[in-house]
């Protein structure tokens, strides 16, 4: 983070270690003005996943939470009993839902619009461009443009973020920057934010490599210094605002 000239960041529990939360919630009580933490969801069927969801955040301080549908029960959807559930109390306790659809937002696009649509207190932070690589066929410009179309909901950010998940070319990930002009255009940069998705993105850029991708897109589609900022630091800042002060 020193390297590249990033002052803080927003540590999402890593899916490897599950619900165990204490290696994040370590760390955010050792650097409490570098890092602020993104919890992880659990739809265990008997509901306890609610009450371990308050407890993070409102006792530990975690400020996000994450949706991972791969971890809802076989045949589960979000919209379940249980999803609804948590996405209604982290509205209830200012938490961002960070959604990750790994498997592509088809697959989930309609939970997403009707989690929005029930619940509109709640915010939502699409992660990694919610896995949109540049459209080559009618079938991903449709679940492109599905994605581009939540910015009907008034509370759904967007990460800019993995971009070596999300592009088809090697480094610095060029053709991203079509997405990126597309999702501007749509949202606003004050609703997009980076993210590096570390450590992941080590092998593939660096960290480092990583912001100056971001940097090298938005010189290709001419975005103004000032939408640059926004998504390198002042869309999330303004999100989690009081966070990366020092105590």
């Amino acid at each position: 983070m020193d390297e590249a000239g990033v002052d803080g960041a927003l540590i999402v529990q890593p899916i490897n270690h599950m619900f165990d939360h204490s290696l994040v919630t370590s760390v955010l009580k050792k650097y409490p003005s570098k890092f602020i933490g993104c919890c992880l969801a659990n739809p265990a069927d008997d509901g306890s996943g609610i009450k371990q969801l308050e407890h993070l955040i409102v006792q530990e301080k975690y400020r996000a939470v994450r949706f991972n549908p791969n971890l809802w029960p076989p045949g589960q959807k979000m919209t379940n009993e249980v999803g609804r559930s948590l996405f209604a109390k982290a509205g209830e306790l200012g938490a961002p839902v960070g959604i990750m659809t790994m498997k592509g937002i088809g697959l989930y696009i309609q939970e997403i619009e009707e989690l929005c649509r029930d619940y509109p207190e709640t915010t939502v932070i699409l992660d990694h461009m919610a896995f949109c690589k540049p459209p080559t066929n009618n079938e991903e410009e449709k679940a492109f443009s599905s994605f581009l179309n939540l910015s009907r909901f008034p509370k759904v950010y967007v990460k800019y973020s993995a971009l070596f998940r999300i592009s088809r070319e090697a480094y610095p990930y060029e053709d991203t920057a079509q997405l990126l002009f597309r999702v501007i255009s749509n949202y606003g940069a004050n609703l997009i934010m980076w993210g590096s998705d570390f450590p992941f993105v080590v092998p593939e850029c660096g960290y480092k490599g990583a912001k100056e991708a971001v940097s090298h897109a938005a010189s290709k589609i001419s975005v103004s210094p000032s939408d640059l900022e926004w998504i390198l630091g002042r869309t999330v800042s303004q999100l989690f605002q009081g966070a990366w002060v020092a105590p």
